[in-house]
Formats: C-alpha cells, structure tokens, sequence
C-alpha cells in the first residue's frame, strides 16, 4: 500500500460559489457538523458539493440535506451514503433563533462554507438568507463585471 501523504490538503475550505449569487446574505454562523470517518478523509480530499445544500430544523436540531460528500476510495464496505442527512451542531438557542426566523420572514438556512481546522475538526458556516429576484442577479452581475475591468485597468 502507498503512503500519500500528499493527497491530503492541510488548508481545505470549499466554498458555495452560488450561494453569494442566488441570495441575499443576512446572517452568517459558524456550526460544528457530525461526520463519520470516511466523510472527513473525502473532505480532506476535497471531494465535497455544498452547491444543492440546505438546512432544515427537525424535532429542534439543525440538519443539512443535499451536500454531496463523494465515496471514499480507500474505505470498505462501512463506506457512507453520498447524500444522507447529517446533522449540525449548535446550541438549542442558536436553532430556535434561526428557525424562527426564516418561518418568519419566508428566509432560509444554506452552508455557504464547509473547512477543517487543526485535529481533523469540520465546521461548516450557515447563513441565514433570502432569495434573490432576476434584476438584483443582473445587478451582481454588472457589478462583478464593472469590478473585473477596474482591476484589469490598474494592472495595465
């Protein structure tokens, strides 16, 4: 068996790219998640897809569906399921707070950032959001356009 011991990234942060574009960020946490062993070393790899993720609020815990964790190679038939539910880790408090409001306010609760610290520890940063329409899209978009060619300015 070879020894890799570069095939894990000591800085791993994956990001939901979308989520700045298809929604209002309002507010933002930073949660512990329950992973099991073969999660954290496709994490470590970098093999995760935050982009479908959302958070659900049942029987008071915090729950993320959808986030698509690949199938670690490496592992046996005690492998995970790609897709199952897994649960956050945040105090009761924090759960009813946010669950309040986005019943509320018809908001709702996406991982926008899923990264591991020192010891092997994930924690993944929730926010609270709000659906963006189609013309506040088409103003990021010019936005980002206008700030792109600013850049491009300067560096000449």
């Amino acid at each position: 068996m070879k020894n890799n011991k570069n095939r894990f990234s000591d800085n791993i942060s994956i990001r939901n790219k979308k989520a700045s574009f298809n929604y209002i960020l309002i507010e933002k946490l930073e949660v512990g998640i329950v992973l099991q062993g073969s999660e954290i070393k496709s994490i470590r790899e970098g093999k995760v897809s935050l982009q479908e993720a959302h958070c659900i609020v049942i029987r008071g815990e915090l729950f993320v569906r959808s986030m698509n964790i690949a199938i670690y190679k490496e592992s046996s038939i005690y492998n995970h399921e790609p897709t199952r539910e897994r649960k956050l880790l945040l105090s009761k408090k924090e759960i009813e707070r946010f669950r309040a409001k986005s019943e509320e306010k018809g908001l709702t609760i996406i991982p926008t950032k899923l990264y591991v610290i020192k010891r092997g520890i994930a924690k993944m940063e929730i926010a609270l959001a709000q659906g963006k329409k189609l013309h506040d899209k088409r103003e990021s978009m010019k936005k980002k356009d206008h700030d792109r060619e600013l850049k491009q300015i300067k560096l000449i």
